[in-house]
């Protein structure tokens, strides 16, 4: 198994450098508007395309797939992406993927924000909590103190959540740590941009109706 090293300083293998490593940041941080562009404005966005959201965020995640085949087999790498990402599945990719997955799947009750209960605090987990852990590692303060920042980042998104989508505080208590759970394994072959949703969305999926 091909571990990364917790502390390994991403900027010096990004490309772009610095600048590359923290456009990668805020791209990152970024993608927080998706849940919340998905309920408020997902029926007009995929209306224009004669879609149904559901339906335009499959078509959105086969792209992302097509394209990163593409990529792959060109061996092309963009400004943030890092250097071995060249030869396997990119973090953009993974997480893309791994949005969509919760778009599609993830329970949605209510209407508006509200059906956001689980989408939002799920993707925000990934977007904030991700990039937060990540500068700690890499100013050497170890995973331990990576995962206290983390938990602490977490906890504020889902019972934020709580607070202003109606999620369940039962499921906020569970799923916050999954999120950060998700950041601990160190291999290559998965990114922690997929398992940083995967986990809190497959535990929703299996006790949601507890919830």
């Amino acid at each position: 198994m091909n571990v990364i090293p917790v502390d390994i300083d991403h900027a010096e293998h990004s490309v772009g450098g610095s600048g590359g490593h923290w456009f990668r940041r805020f791209t990152h941080v970024g993608m927080c508007v998706i849940p919340f562009a998905y309920h408020l404005w997902g029926d007009t966005i995929a209306g224009a395309v004669s879609m149904t959201p559901r339906e335009f965020v499959i078509a959105v995640a086969i792209s992302f797939i097509v394209i990163e085949a593409l990529r792959l087999k060109f061996g092309i790498i963009i400004v943030g992406q890092r250097e071995y990402e060249a030869n396997q599945i990119s973090a953009l990719a993974w997480g893309a993927i791994a949005v969509c997955l919760t778009l599609i799947l993830a329970p949605q009750e209510g209407t508006g924000l509200e059906a956001g209960k689980y989408t939002i605090p799920i993707i925000c987990g990934l977007t904030f909590v991700d990039p937060i852990m990540g500068e700690v590692k890499r100013a050497k303060h170890g995973m331990r103190g990576a995962v206290i920042v983390g938990m602490t980042v977490s906890y504020t998104i889902w019972m934020g959540s709580v607070a202003l989508f109606s999620t369940p505080f039962i499921a906020a208590l569970l799923l916050a740590p999954l999120t950060v759970a998700g950041e601990v394994p160190r291999v290559r072959w998965i990114d922690d941009n997929a398992t940083m949703i995967l986990f809190p969305l497959i535990a929703l999926l299996l006790l949601h109706p507890l919830f």
